[in-house]
């Protein structure tokens, strides 16, 4: 089954294969299925190499839209009677985001026509009729050419031979297997576990779907684009680890053990950014790096706990009377050493009340609390 609007891509993806299979006819036999099924396996590479760019977006998307989960079920409940304004407020959440719910599809959405244009290819090849720039010989060749026994464009439901099934059925298996395990290393590795919103709920509902509708789907798909799905997932999967493994979800298990794993490295500075190495952080840091942002980190710890050391300040009624603390004390202090200076003579009591009084103005001592004599004659009540 092939489509005429289609047919530019038809002649591109049969240009890849075909050049891959020159390459491969080196070493291989040219009409084994080794050199067949390893340039459909090239194709994909290439395909995937060049929606790196749509993956990123993808990772993007998929963390702005968790993000923005709780807003989005507040939208929902308070308009949840008028879905116009609910859909205008969503459109605006999703601009302010920079995101939207198909951001996350966009590479399996750009993969779609190669994979038509792969499955129409190999249809073709089965029927022994022309397709893009396979014709001639390498026609025949493609027709020869199987993988374990089953040609690259038999399937499980159309082939009637045990063999054929038995390797079909392993490859789906396969590529299932392949589907969950990358969508669940997605799930229980690479998500923010302090937000629960309904968009976990879908990427865990998604995590069994996928696999059965690819397994339901698979015994309709020729051998050869078995391979191309086969493919693809692995590549995912692999794709997906190394996202994991460097640049994981804040908030997820993985992050937690990327910031030890740095720190243990010593490449996590004080506000737990990473020391990244040259060629964009591909490479690991020097050893000078590391010890000039340990250096840093000491820096500012030393003048964190310098800052900490530093006396409060006190207000105005405080510095008053610890001020008046001060001169109390130093009156005190005048008061008992005086004797010491020099030797006064005893007088009797009336003459040293009055050379205090003349000694000192005001007839008191300053700084110091006049007390109150003890004893005395009381005046009589009157009668």
């Amino acid at each position: 089954m092939t489509f005429g609007f289609l047919s530019p891509l038809y002649t591109a993806v049969s240009w890849i294969i075909v050049q891959f299979h020159s390459l491969y006819s080196n070493v291989f036999n040219p009409d084994g299925g080794w050199a067949w099924g390893l340039a459909i396996a090239s194709m994909v590479v290439v395909i995937r190499i060049c929606l790196i760019p749509l993956f990123v977006k993808q990772i993007k998307a998929t963390r702005a839209m968790q993000a923005i989960q709780p807003k989005m079920k507040a939208i929902q409940e308070r308009y949840k009677n008028d879905k116009q304004r609910q859909s205008e407020e969503m459109m605006k959440l999703y601009k302010d985001a920079g995101t939207n719910p198909f951001s996350s599809c966009l590479p399996i959405i750009v993969q779609a026509p190669f994979f038509t244009a792969l499955y129409g290819v190999l249809s073709k090849v089965a029927k022994g009729e022309d397709i893009g720039v396979i014709h001639g010989s390498l026609l025949v060749s493609a027709g020869k050419a199987h993988i374990f026994g089953a040609p690259l464009s038999a399937t499980f439901v159309s082939s009637p031979e045990t063999n054929v099934k038995i390797v079909t059925a392993v490859m789906i298996i396969m590529m299932s297997l392949s589907q969950f395990v990358t969508q669940r290393q997605l799930m229980t590795k690479n998500v923010d576990l302090t937000v629960k919103t309904p968009f976990m709920q879908q990427q865990k509902m998604l995590m069994y779907v996928f696999p059965v509708m690819f397994a339901v789907m698979g015994i309709n798909f020729p051998v050869g684009v078995l391979v191309y799905w086969l493919t693809t997932n692995v590549w995912s999967m692999g794709q997906q680890l190394v996202v994991i493994h460097n640049n994981p979800t804040p908030g997820s298990q993985a992050f937690s053990e990327r910031q030890a794993r740095l720190k243990k490295a010593g490449r996590l500075r004080a506000d737990g950014t990473e020391i990244k190495g040259p060629l964009w952080g591909m490479l690991p840091p020097s050893k000078t790096a590391i010890a000039e942002a340990a250096s840093a980190a000491t820096v500012v710890e030393d003048a964190v706990r310098a800052n900490r050391q530093q006396p409060r300040r006190q207000t105005k009624a405080q510095r008053q009377q610890g001020g008046a603390t001060q001169a109390v004390e130093a009156g005190e202090d005048t008061a008992v050493e005086a004797p010491a200076e020099e030797a006064v003579p005893a007088d009797s009591g009336a003459e040293a009340t009055a050379k205090q009084t003349a000694a000192k103005p005001g007839g008191t001592k300053q700084g110091t609390r006049q007390q109150p004599k003890r004893g005395g004659q009381r005046p009589k009540k009157k009668s």
